[in-house]
């Protein structure tokens, strides 16, 4: 297959058309394919040819761009084949065939039917294949080949960043760079000029130049001022075709701003000002401003004011308001029109950032004269002292002086002053002014318990203009006089021992007085000297404002006497001196060796054995509810009703004992005789044997009478009947004995029931050194000594 170049379709590209079809002619030559050939020889077998095939130019191109009415020709395809009869039909595959490639199967012309951009797609691979048309068999195998899409400079240099926005600072040397800008150009920059950009400056000139090769901008001045021009817009334009005629051309805008740098110094507008300020003013505020000018900005131009000298650096200050970069003026000191009139300050205003590289346009700073004039004002009166304090005492009339307060009019017309009391508050009417004197004077009765100071706020306006006021404090204390007698602490619980010894300390006791320490401080004890000789207690002054209680006898008992009452009387060391009675209650109470109170309750003897109030608690519940079984049990076993007779398998006798044994004959306490000798008595008294009964005992003379009148046997008769036919005892068998011990004894008794009748004149108080297991031996005897002395 032979394929033959496109021929030139456009006047322009004659000379590129002829040098590719001589460049295909003398290189590529054409491509012969011989298809396979079989003969066939009468009598001779089929002898198979070697096919012969050559490569000789396997590409086409196209121009990019075509803008014709006709397809554009691209090229043939020939088979060695084809003969020219219409046998060979080709076949185009590939990237675009059938679309924008197409050729003619019977002379393989291939056309483009529409316009190219190289930009896009730079070339296509396709394939060609001659057939038989006839049979549709391959006559040679495929054959690949590409189209290529020529370059047109038909695309403009493009600045993909822009526009562009720099800055550069100002003064910079001639020759700084500030920026580079790049163009792009789509065309195929390894065929012609068409990609190959050059830069130049279109609009920026003298200030900028920029390098045509690589696009670096560059300061083109000296010492470019930022405050003579701030903003430049310089134009850049890229031109393909390496700068020549017929190029084309992209541009773009670069803004540039110069930046600020601390080359300007501040100055004052002017050398001298004048302010005027009232002496009305208040201290802390501002008075004026000032102001230097800087034609730099930012920090460049921050500012900072100073007071230099001049008569007036004492009275004001001068700060700086960095928004604004003002010097604000202030007053440190009230002004006095009448004392000084004028004052003059040399204000300096710097810069706080300085650039050592301009330094020699400097000094970046600059000085200039203020003159502040005081303006007379009428001021309010003037009080000599900032504050006062008065004193008067509590027992004061109503109107003693208390003091007086004096203001003047600091002006030159030295008006008269009125004061007067601004009756606030409730601390306010307790007093009065003269509104010409200003004297003040009590308005009420003090009471310096109550209140020993009091604030006021006295006023003083000028009478020609009463607006003008001004006010003072005073402070007033109320002294102290000796108008409250002396008292005790507090209430005293004070308590004696029972084994206390005579000349035992038991209590302490101090007062208090409402009155001040010059009032009442000294305070003396005694007793009441009206009343009798206290032979239980006695009172010691100890001389440092405290007294002692002391006993005066050895020992004390509760169950005679549990509370003791004993009159004091406190007096103070005031004038006049004052003094008071008080009756303190001492009470008698039960303690161990070492002082400690164990109680003091007379009637508490079971605590002293030993058993807390809990475990009292506990064994007097058990005791309830034993008795409670108890009653719950006889209660039962009343309601049940059994037969007295029952069957021969439940009999069982029993034997119940009672061993109760009493304390004998003479012990009439634990059992009562008479009913056992007088069953009529029994009868009629029938007491509980675990209650002790309400009765008197016999005496030995009656008891003796009664016996010989006693029927026992008949008195045993009848509780054997009783037992019989009583229907709640048991339903068997019980054995009840009653048994007489016979009279008295002759040799007496031994008992000590009858021994708390009898008196001894022994001491038991050895029985309380004996220790402890003997303590509530020597607490009994000790009772029954304290009773007998009694």
């Amino acid at each position: 297959m032979r394929i033959t170049s496109t021929s030139c379709i456009c006047p322009v590209l004659v000379c590129l058309c002829f040098v590719q079809r001589c460049y295909g002619a003398a290189h590529h030559g054409s491509i012969k394919v011989t298809k396979n050939q079989t003969k066939h020889i009468e009598g001779e077998t089929e002898v198979h040819h070697r096919p012969k095939r050559g490569w000789v130019w396997n590409q086409f191109f196209v121009l990019e761009e075509h803008m014709g009415p006709d397809p554009q020709y691209v090229g043939k395809l020939h088979s060695n084949s084809d003969k020219g009869d219409g046998s060979v039909k080709y076949i185009l595959t590939g990237e675009g065939a059938g679309t924008i490639f197409i050729i003619d199967d019977t002379t393989g012309d291939i056309h483009s039917t529409k316009s190219l951009d190289r930009e896009q797609k730079t070339h296509y691979v396709l394939h060609a294949q001659a057939i038989d048309r006839r049979t549709n068999k391959p006559l040679e195998p495929e054959s690949e080949f590409i189209i290529k899409v020529q370059d047109i400079n038909d695309n403009a240099p493009k600045f993909t960043d822009g526009p562009y926005i720099v800055t550069v600072p100002e003064m910079s040397e001639m020759g700084t760079s500030v920026l580079q800008v790049t163009a792009t150009d789509a065309d195929d920059p390894t065929y012609g000029n068409s990609a190959r950009v050059v830069y130049s400056i279109l609009q920026g000139q003298p200030y900028f130049s920029v390098d045509p090769k690589t696009g670096v901008i560059r300061t083109a001045l000296h010492n470019m001022d930022r405050e003579a021009r701030e903003h430049y817009s310089v134009v850049i334009q890229a031109k393909d075709m390496a700068g020549q005629v017929g190029g084309l051309s992209g541009s773009t805008t670069v803004n540039i701003t110069l930046t600020d740098v601390n080359d300007n110094p501040p100055r004052f507008p002017q050398k001298h000002y004048q302010l005027y300020v009232p002496e009305s003013a208040q201290v802390g505020s501002a008075v004026g401003k000032i102001k230097a000018n800087d034609a730099d900005t930012g920090s460049n131009a921050d500012m900072k004011y100073t007071i230099i000298n001049g008569d007036g650096s004492g009275v004001f200050s001068i700060s700086t308001d960095k928004e604004t970069r003002e010097g604000i003026l202030s007053l440190k000191k009230p002004l006095n029109y009448e004392k000084k009139k004028s004052y003059t300050l040399n204000i300096e205003g710097a810069n706080t950032h300085v650039d050592f590289r301009f330094s020699h346009l400097g000094p970046f700073k600059d000085v200039t004269m203020l003159k502040i004039i005081v303006g007379d004002v009428d001021e309010p009166p003037l009080f000599t002292m900032p504050s006062y304090i008065m004193e008067v005492y509590e027992n004061a009339k109503i109107g003693t002086p208390v003091g007086t307060v004096t203001a003047q009019d600091p002006d030159a017309a030295n008006s008269l002053v009125r004061y007067f009391i601004d009756h606030n508050t409730e601390e306010d009417r307790y007093f009065t002014i003269d509104a010409s004197t200003g004297t003040i004077k009590t308005a009420k009765i003090f009471d310096r318990e109550e209140t020993p100071w009091y604030n006021i706020t006295v006023a003083a306006s000028e009478i020609d203009n009463p607006g003008l006021v001004s006010h003072v404090p005073v402070g007033v204390r109320i002294l102290d006089v000796n108008d409250n007698p002396p008292e005790l602490a507090r209430d005293y619980d004070v308590v004696v021992c029972e084994n206390a010894k005579p000349g035992q300390v038991i209590q302490t006791i101090t007062a208090t007085d409402k009155d001040n320490s010059a009032n009442g401080a000294r305070f003396h004890f005694s007793l009441d000297e009206g009343l009798s000789l206290n032979p239980n207690f006695t009172l010691r002054n100890n001389e440092d404002n405290t007294a002692s209680i002391l006993t005066r006898r050895r020992r004390y008992s509760r169950t005679t006497q549990d509370t003791y009452y004993l009159p004091v009387l406190i007096s103070d060391g005031g004038v006049p001196p004052l003094s008071s009675s008080s009756t303190l209650t001492i009470r008698v109470c039960a303690c161990e060796r070492d002082g400690r109170v164990r109680t003091c309750h007379a009637e508490a003897f079971l605590s002293s054995a030993g058993l807390s109030t809990g475990a009292l608690i506990a064994i007097l519940l058990c005791v309830v509810i034993l008795l409670a079984i108890v009653v719950l049990f006889i209660t039962l076993r009343r309601s049940k009703k059994e037969p007295l007779i029952i069957s021969e398998e439940d009999v069982r006798e029993n034997v119940v004992t009672y061993d109760d044994e009493g304390g004998g004959e003479e012990d009439t306490e634990a059992f009562d005789i008479t009913a056992l000798r007088n069953p009529s008595a029994a009868e009629e008294l029938k007491y509980r044997r675990d209650v002790r009964p309400e009765v008197k005992p016999l005496s030995r003379h009656h008891l003796s009478s009664s016996l010989d009148s006693i029927d026992v046997q008949e008195f045993i008769k009848q509780r054997l009947a009783e037992a019989d036919l009583d229907p709640s005892v048991p339903p068997y068998d019980s054995l009840q004995t009653y048994a007489y011990e016979g009279h008295r004894s002759e040799a007496g008794s031994i008992s000590s029931l009858d021994s708390a009748t009898t008196h001894s004149d022994q001491d038991y108080n050895y029985l309380g050194d004996w220790g402890p297991e003997f303590k509530k031996l020597a607490e009994l005897y000790g009772e029954i000594e304290s009773e007998r002395t009694t």
